[in-house]
């Protein structure tokens, strides 16, 4: 029996300090422009308020004055973390450095002691090349050494599987074989046909782009070698295969399609890829309409034709909490401005389609605190309702899991800012009620954060198979739950008011088995579900009462088929009528910028006439001006003429005066 040797890595509190050691957190008066100078601003404040909190806790000093700005900011940061427990405070630190330098623990390890543990195989290690963040590098696999013990059986019902006895309602660990995938969190799941491929994921900073195969039938893994398409047509373009993690992995018309995820070089917006199971190709499918920006931690939820995306984190780490669909018919963006109060932003949360009508969200977190809320989105009216939960309601988690069955609602793992959670709840969608199905024990895998859950079904029955996660150290495991039908049905018919006129139902009797559900609305907006079960030959009288009742709802559902019909005809109507509204809109919208443009020219032409007008009341002041000055000279040049005139008749009449005198005209004028 071969002897291996596999790292688990540094655990906390010490994969911290030593985090923190690597940023430049050392104690040195210098140490904030170590770690200032390593990142950008915004990452190196929420490092020093993460660290801050991990190492003295909530922010304890007195916000300082403004005209220091770089303490203000230091201390608003730190501040904005109100409670946040200090492990959360490690945890994230650790993260955020993962996500800004993968390879620090690399290059820290060179200086940390870490603790190696001997594992026993039944074969020898094989050597495979990985592909992290585009760079190709040999790992030695090994199989993990922990394995979560099966709890006991009481007073559950047992199968025979092909993979030994399964315990109803409990988790197991069942045989794996095959070269088991690299440990990860954050990474898509989906299956298709009784295989269950993992694509990409997290781990240790580093973004995954390989994909994997799980077998349900052998249990046996297999990897995938995909390859981007050689043959092209308009809607696909040559796709790489991109490192991603945070990203959504849906399964459709047996296709693998993929969509957004945290990317070492994020684009703008979010591309949707695909990859064909039989050619092993990867392409990129064309979209159009505007396309969400890019990020990763969303929720994407198939609903019939489309796809229906909620929140995240964009590459800037600002949490979102917009909603867009994508027509996978015509693939087609377009962005849902909904009423009512949506969801805070948020990332890592859960989100399930009920009925084909209701989307609901539940928990998710944001830097600071996780939450428990549930959110319904009516997908006919696209109104945000937020209804009473009823039940055991979960506590407050993010990064989560979750898959339908029926009416149930399964959600597993995820972290409350203290810990791995433990149980894994069930949500009945008609009743909204809560209850916890099973609970485990211990760090394990199956109470991690960025787990995957994936449903599939064998002889008729429904399985959740969980896969990976992080839990202080990363997972490969797989673990498999087969959930009763006495954990799925309710005993009496009970009646919930939800907001907006929403009501549901409970199941009718006990009996283990649903035979017909039926999904009856009203002009009220009211919808009930209806569970008929199995009858017995001795017929009790609740049984028949119930009977009864279902005959009289039936009634009640084929007296209001014909006004739902005539509902659904108005709303085609409206529909028809808001479109021709909005294409007349746009019509008068045209002519208005016309107009517009028009008026436009018209007051630029008449600002040239009136500076015309000005330069010629210029002109026409400057000629009166020099018309007053020649009448002045006219009027001096006359008097002058005048005076010229009157001085030689003088000189004429004074001769005779002159000659009485005695003096000659000769001499005046010699004298003169």
């Amino acid at each position: 029996m071969a002897m291996a040797r596999a790292s688990s890595g540094l655990a906390y509190p010490e994969r911290f300090y030593a985090a923190a050691s690597y940023a430049g957190f050392d104690g040195s008066p210098n140490s904030v422009n170590t770690v200032s100078s390593k990142f950008q601003n915004d990452t190196a404040l929420l490092l020093y308020a993460l660290h801050q909190q991990a190492t003295v806790g909530p922010c304890n000093t007195p916000k300082p004055s403004t005209w220091n700005a770089v303490e203000q900011s230091k201390w608003k940061s730190w501040y904005g973390l109100a409670n946040m427990p200090p492990t959360e405070a490690m945890r994230l630190f650790v993260k955020i450095l993962e996500e800004e330098d993968p390879g620090w623990y690399s290059r820290a390890s060179n200086f940390v002691s870490e603790p190696v543990v001997d594992i026993q195989t039944n074969h020898n290690p094989k050597v495979d090349p990985v592909v992290e963040n585009g760079n190709s590098f040999l790992e030695t696999k090994t199989i993990s050494s922990e394995s979560e013990s099966v709890i006991e059986p009481q007073d559950k019902d047992i199968v025979s599987e092909g993979f030994g006895s399964v315990v109803y309602d409990q988790w197991i660990c069942p045989p794996i074989s095959g070269q088991r995938p690299k440990a990860r969190y954050e990474h898509g799941a989906a299956v298709i046909q009784d295989k269950m491929y993992i694509y990409g994921g997290n781990h240790n900073g580093r973004y995954l782009n390989d994909l994997h195969v799980l077998d349900l039938r052998s249990w046996t893994w297999s990897r995938v070698d995909a390859k981007a398409t050689a043959e092209l047509d308009e809607s696909k373009s040559l796709a790489a295969v991109t490192s991603c993690a945070g990203h959504s992995l849906i399964a459709w018309e047996n296709k693998l399609l993929t969509i957004a995820g945290h990317t070492k070089d994020p684009s703008e917006s979010i591309q949707v890829k695909a990859f064909d199971p039989q050619t092993h190709t990867w392409s990129t499918l064309k979209t159009y309409g505007k396309a969400p920006v890019s990020r990763g931690g969303q929720s994407v939820t198939l609903v019939e034709t489309s796809l229906v995306i909620f929140g995240g984190q964009d590459a800037k780490r600002s949490l979102l909490n917009d909603l867009h669909i994508l027509d996978l018919e015509t693939m087609t963006w377009d962005e849902i401005d909904a009423v009512g109060v949506p969801p805070s932003p948020r990332s890592d949360h859960a989100a399930a389609v009920h009925a084909e009508c209701y989307l609901l969200i539940f928990g998710g977190g944001s830097h600071a605190t996780c939450f428990n809320d549930l959110h319904v989105l009516d997908l006919q009216s696209m109104e945000w309702t937020r209804p009473t939960q009823q039940g055991e309601i979960p506590s407050p988690r993010a990064g989560h899991a979750g898959v339908t069955v029926g009416e149930n609602w399964f959600i597993v793992g995820g972290g409350d800012n203290k810990s791995g959670v433990s149980e894994t709840v069930v949500l009945n969608m008609s009743t909204l009620v809560w209850s916890t199905l099973t609970s485990v024990e211990g760090r394990v895998p199956l109470a991690s954060e960025g787990l995957s859950l994936a449903v599939s079904s064998h002889n008729g029955e429904d399985f959740l198979v969980s896969f990976g996660g992080y839990y202080g150290r990363y997972s490969n495991e797989v673990n498999v739950l087969k959930p009763s039908h006495k954990s799925t049905l309710q005993s009496k018919i009970i009646e919930t008011p939800v907001p907006d006129g929403v009501s549901a139902v409970h199941n009718a009797t006990n009996a283990t088995r649903d035979l017909e559900s039926d999904l009856e609305a009203g002009q009220e907006g009211k919808i009930r579900e209806i569970v008929m079960d199995n009858p017995e030959p001795m017929k009790s009288k609740d049984e028949e009462s119930s009977e009864h009742l279902v005959a009289t709802l039936k009634a009640e559902k084929e007296e209001l088929e014909p006004s739902l019909s005539k509902e659904k005809l108005q709303t085609i109507q409206l529909k028809q009528e808001l479109v021709e509204a909005e294409t007349r809109n746009t019509e008068l919208y045209k002519e208005l910028q016309s107009v517009r443009g028009q008026l436009a020219a018209e007051q630029s032409r008449c600002f040239k006439l009136e500076v015309d007008v000005a330069e010629l009341r210029q002109k026409l002041q400057t000629m009166e001006t020099l018309q007053k000055e020649l009448e002045l000279l006219q009027r001096q040049k006359a008097a002058s003429e005048q005076a010229a005139l009157n001085a030689k008749h003088k000189q004429g009449s004074g001769g005779m005066w002159g000659w009485v005198a005695g003096t000659p005209g000769g001499q005046r004028d010699d004298e003169a």
